[in-house]
């Protein structure tokens, strides 16, 4: 069996538990007027499935002249997706990758071994006013893809499959669920959906991944006679029929999940990995700085700066 910190033979099963294992209340850092809200990992979880990493960007309204500028920086042994409900971000990568990440669009960024990307709201983008509201995911690989090139996929929001029906409208933006399978292929079990919910509406989690979350964005859910509002990361036991119902405004949720990993993850700074290690290595090779010959490179149209691996 995959490697599941929740199951264990003493706990009880069936009825005499709570459906819900976790409720995770993400933490939230103000960065200048822009607040970030991270759900994962967290001290009651450190993965749901592969995400091990789950952040709400804002929403937030930047001034004419303002935006995000993240310097290149590293990443190994995860994929990344950063999913917008408002806003642009100008993606760059030591792959050559020069691409815009919009709303309802999916860019998959698989680092294996090693990749470096900017993230910035540049060029025109800046001459006016302009918000800002996504989420961004970190899913750690298997250990048989860590080696793994790294790789970038794009797809758009109208290549994402939608379902819609009794209230309910759900775009598939990773992996397989309700009979549809997204058009990125990121080799491993996973689903990852984004849900509205009309008021009253419920929506059955899918009931064949064994490990499930759902984040709420807005409105209210009640599960089981419990109720929740935004802003919550509700982690269900595995195998359990569950469904979510909007509150009396309705809701917007992401449902999250996949296979349970083989094993626990490392995580220092950017990196994900199997051991400490691979961590070891990925640090010494970004501070050596060798972008010619070494492990990393920058991106090539963003390599006049970048941000440099923390002293702990």
């Amino acid at each position: 069996m995959s490697w599941n910190p929740i199951l264990d033979p003493s706990i009880p099963i069936g009825d005499a538990v709570d459906a819900i294992e976790t409720v995770i209340v993400p933490r939230a850092r103000d960065l200048g007027g822009f607040e970030v809200r991270r759900a994962l990992p967290s001290a009651a979880r450190q993965m749901v499935g592969p995400f091990i990493f789950f952040d709400q960007m804002g929403p937030a309204e930047f001034l004419t002249g303002k935006g995000i500028d993240v310097r290149p920086h590293p990443h190994i042994g995860l994929g990344t997706v950063t999913y917008l409900m408002k806003g642009r971000i100008h993606h760059r990568d030591s792959l050559g990758t020069d691409s815009w990440i919009e709303p309802g669009a999916v860019n998959w960024m698989l680092a294996g071994q090693g990749i470096t990307h900017s993230e910035r709201q540049d060029g025109d983008i800046r001459n006016t006013p302009h918000d800002l509201f996504g989420l961004q995911t970190w899913l750690a690989l298997p250990r048989a893809m860590e080696d793994n090139p790294a790789a970038f996929v794009h797809a758009t929001k109208a290549d994402l499959p939608e379902l819609e029906g009794e209230g309910k409208q759900v775009r598939l933006i990773l992996g397989t669920a309700y009979g549809q399978t997204a058009p990125v292929d990121v080799g491993f079990e996973v689903f990852y959906a984004d849900a509205h919910l009309s008021p009253g509406a419920a929506i059955p989690l899918p009931d064949d991944h064994e490990d499930r979350g759902v984040y709420i964005l807005s409105g209210e859910v009640t599960v089981g006679g419990q109720t929740f509002d935004a802003g919550r990361m509700l982690v269900f036991r595995p195998g359990d029929c569950i469904s979510v119902r909007a509150g009396d405004s309705g809701a917007r949720v992401m449902l999250l999940g996949g296979a349970t990993m083989d094993g626990p993850r490392h995580i220092w700074w950017n990196f994900v990995a199997s051991s400490r290690e691979r961590i070891d290595a990925a640090r010494e090779a970004w501070r050596a700085g060798d972008w010619a010959h070494g492990r990393f490179r920058l991106p090539h149209d963003d390599a006049g700066e970048f941000i440099p691996a923390p002293e702990r």
